[in-house]
């Protein structure tokens, strides 16, 4: 039977961690782990280099944002676990440039669109293949709105990506101060 986990909170927050604990329980030695990180510079670098060193040497790696469905139906393993969905919606607001000043209403309604099939499609692979999905995905509604439009569009964006993540879950964890607490 497919189960969809959610787990979300602030930068860190300890969402990831309590992800990679749902895994190894859900998975044990068969996850899948869904980056969606691209090293851009040394602080991403260095992130990414310790998330690497909290895996299972065992589980299996995708590094990627898109497809992500198929990549589900495409593989063994048992348990998926996609960190993060944030950042996945930031590399889909860059894939093209725009100028997110002059972006109209519509478009900024295609990119969630965008966002929330791709989106669709992952959960919806879980549930063809019975498989296990854990998702992190930062919280980032709980703060001031942004004083720039890309900041607002990206926080809007996010905010309709975790209600619509989180309406699907079977269970969904905040980790605030690394103590997580089970909403639903």
């Amino acid at each position: 039977m497919s189960k969809v986990i959610m787990c979300t909170g602030g930068s860190r927050s300890g969402k990831s961690v309590l992800a990679e604990e749902k895994a190894k329980e859900y998975g044990g030695r068969s996850v899948l782990y869904l980056a969606t990180a691209i090293p851009l510079d040394d602080d991403m670098k260095e992130r990414i280099r310790v998330h690497q060193e909290r895996r299972d040497s065992e589980w299996g790696t995708y590094e990627g944002y898109r497809d992500l469905g198929e990549v589900v139906r495409n593989t063994e393993k048992s348990t998926i676990l996609l960190d993060c969905v944030t950042v996945m919606i930031t590399n889909i607001l860059f894939e093209e440039e725009r100028d997110f000043d002059k972006l109209t209403k519509t478009e900024a309604a295609d990119l969630e669109n965008e966002v929330v099939m791709e989106l669709s499609s992952l959960i919806k692979g879980i549930r063809d293949t019975n498989k296990t999905l854990i998702v992190v995905t930062n919280e980032v509604g709980m703060s001031i709105v942004p004083s720039y439009r890309l900041g607002r569009i990206f926080s809007d964006i996010a905010g309709k990506a975790n209600q619509f993540i989180a309406s699907l879950a079977d269970e969904v964890y905040i980790s605030i101060s690394g103590i997580p607490l089970r909403l639903k």
